[in-house]
This record gives C-alpha cells, structure tokens and sequence, in this order.
C-alpha cells in the first residue's frame, strides 16, 4: 500500500506539473518551441507537443523513402506520363466546376484566379478529393527534423523545411485547442494536407467558405484556399484570356520534347537564385510570353515546369468543354 501511495503521488505530480521553458536535448526542439511560444503558444503545450511520444517517437520510414533524391527524380520523370493520363478526368473537372458554381464565382471575383486553373491544381493534387492521405504529417516533418544530417545543400533545406512546418502544426493545433496527442493531421508522404495539399507553413493563405478556420478536407474551402495562395503568393490577379493563349496542347508536346533533349531545362527561367543556369525553353520567344508569365504564378504553388505547363493543358482543355 505504501508503495502504491508513493507511486500514486510522483503521477500525480507529474501531471501537475507545468514547463516553463524551452530546454531540449534535441536543438532543433529548442529552436522549434522558442519559434511557437514566440506566436503566443504556450511553453507548457509546446512542451507537451514535443515531448509526446505519439509525435516525436514516432518516425515515417515510408515517407523518407520517398524523399530520398533518386526518388524525387523518379518522380519528376513520370509527371508527364501523370499530365497525359489526367487529360482524361477533364470531364470530371467540368462536373466539379458546375457543382461549385458558385464557390467558383467567389474565387475569381475576390481573387482574380481563373476556375479552371484551381480545378486543374485540385485534379492534380487528388483527383479533386478522391484520394485520401494517411501520414501524419507532423510525423513526416519530425522524420526530416531527426533524420537529416545537415550536411548537404538538400538536407539542410529539408531541416529547415521540417522545423518549419513542425512550427506550423504546432501553433495551428494550440489555436484549434486540440491536445497533442489528438492533433492528426492527415497528410501526403511529404507532409501536405487536404484536398488542396497545402504544407502547414502556408495555412496563412486559407480561407473558409462558411467558417473562420477553412478545413481543406472541404471542397469549397479548398477552392478558396487555392485561389487565395495564387493571388498572395504569385499575384495572380488578372483572368486569363484564353484567347490570347497559343495552342497549349501542341506548346506541351515540344516542351516534353526539350526537356527530354535537356536535362537542366526551364519552362520559364534562364537562371535560379543560386545562379544555377538552366535551358529556358520559352525564353525569347514572344509568341510564348502570355503563357509563360502564367506558367511563372502557378510555378509558385509547385515549382516544377511539367506540374505547371501540366495545370494550364487541364484548364484549357477544361475551359473548351465548358
């Protein structure tokens, strides 16, 4: 009895007790819950978050596999087969655009963002909502967090990329006031979320249709959100004139072509930020300036040429039938 008291009283203790500060073992623990309680997160639920072991002793092996390098590459070489097999769902775009009409409406009047071009960012994303993520994406952040060794360009961006949105999930759970371990957010192998496939470092640009808090499980909320990153984000804020498009189905074609023929090539750009310099497939050529400076706005959401050029052949197709 004496021991069952003594053990009875040190839970009781523990579970009163409150964390006043931000000392982890883990320095990049550190950093993340200095970054929360600096956006009026509590130090006692940053603390509770980061120390639970549903959260932070959990690891998303699947999710890292799929972020190695040789797998992105992958990836990126099947984006056009991916194009080419969604032109097929553009009546299932047409569908969705005639049932949300109206959010749609919504869209391009508050936001200068064209509805076939978020339809086509939602087929792209999942399929308009048919597919459903299962990672926990706080996981999937805290995996990069303590996987990566810092020691290359790339892994030091996934740190960066990791504590970040780790930080985002954080605050957006203690505003919601869900408790850490009941905070689930659903999310691709690479930690994106809803329909719309937002990161959690970018749930500033949502927006809800009904509500205050937008719910990117929901259609309309998603649509809002999409149209409201554009607009931010890449100032996307005039509609395109489709007429003033060349044919995107055959620029599509020589575009794969070029970019089959080069290995470093661009859609749009000459030089990246780092000064890498690339094969810029629409540089200098006029006849190709209207669609470039779009194929610039979406690269803003994923910024991939093939994601992009990709988007604009769905919207066109989609805007035809319409």
């Amino acid at each position: 009895m004496r021991y069952s008291f003594i053990i009875l009283t040190l839970l009781a203790t523990l579970l009163q007790a409150k964390y006043t500060n931000c000392d982890f073992k883990n320095p990049h623990y550190k950093d993340i819950c200095k970054e929360v309680t600096k956006r009026g997160v509590s130090v006692d639920y940053a603390n509770r978050f980061l120390l639970s072991y549903f959260k932070t002793m959990q690891y998303d092996e699947v999710s890292w596999k799929y972020l190695q390098p040789s797998k992105i590459s992958y990836h990126r070489e099947k984006e056009k087969q991916a194009n080419n097999v969604l032109v097929s769902y553009v009546p299932k775009m047409v569908q969705n655009l005639k049932k949300y009409k109206k959010v749609y409406d919504l869209a391009e009047k508050r936001y200068g963002v064209n509805r076939e071009v978020i339809a086509a960012i939602l087929l792209k994303e999942t399929k308009l909502g048919a597919i459903k993520p299962t990672h926990d994406a706080f996981v999937v952040f805290n995996t990069m967090v303590v996987r990566s060794k810092a020691q290359t360009s790339r892994e030091k961006w996934l740190l960066k990329m990791g504590k970040n949105n780790m930080a985002a999930i954080i605050e957006h759970c203690y505003k919601g006031k869900i408790a850490p371990n009941e905070c689930t957010l659903y999310s691709s192998y690479a930690g994106a979320i809803g329909i719309a496939q937002f990161m959690p470092n970018n749930f500033g640009y949502t927006q809800s249709y009904k509500g205050k808090v937008a719910d990117l499980n929901i259609m309309e909320d998603a649509i809002l959100s999409v149209a409201k990153y554009l607009h931010k984000k890449a100032k996307f804020t005039q509609l395109i004139e489709w007429q003033k498009m060349p044919d995107i189905p055959k620029v599509e074609d020589a575009w794969y072509s070029y970019a089959y023929k080069h290995k470093d090539a661009s859609f749009v750009y000459a030089k990246a930020r780092n000064g890498k310099r690339y094969h810029c497939f629409a540089c200098n050529k006029p006849e190709l300036a209207y669609m470039k400076k779009y194929v610039q706005k979406i690269m803003r959401y994923n910024n991939s040429s093939n994601y992009a050029v990709g988007v604009l052949r769905l919207a066109y197709d989609a805007h035809k039938e319409l």
